[in-house]
């Protein structure tokens, strides 16, 4: 995941140098929140089987009863990756922090200053 998360930094600076000038601000912000979903439901997919899931979101900070639900739901990937349980675990800080640039934050610096 890190590989993948160093590929999407790359292309993803380019792409907010290149249409950042856009006033586009909204579409920056909703297109921030559908890839960091997408990155929590790659996350849970690579997990694969209950015990795992409920055991990395324990050793993330998660509660032991909001691991377990999350971990056994029969919801889908991509419906779970917008749950309290996987947020708290894979909040924007983690994803900060593994090198990924926010789309947000670079508008603004390029707005603003």
């Amino acid at each position: 995941m890190e590989k993948k998360l160093k590929e999407l930094t790359v292309y993803l600076r380019g792409w907010i140098n290149y249409f950042g000038i856009a006033q586009g601000y909204q579409k920056c912000i909703d297109l921030d929140c559908w890839i960091r979903r997408r990155l929590r439901m790659s996350y849970w997919k690579n997990w694969r089987r209950v015990r795992t899931k409920v055991r990395n979101l324990l050793r993330m900070g998660v509660s032991e009863s909001l691991a377990v639900t999350c971990g056994s739901s029969g919801k889908s990937y991509w419906r779970s990756a917008k749950t309290e349980g996987i947020h708290i675990a894979l909040n924007n800080e983690f994803f900060e922090g593994m090198g990924l640039i926010s789309l947000r934050d670079r508008w603004v610096e390029i707005h603003y200053g």
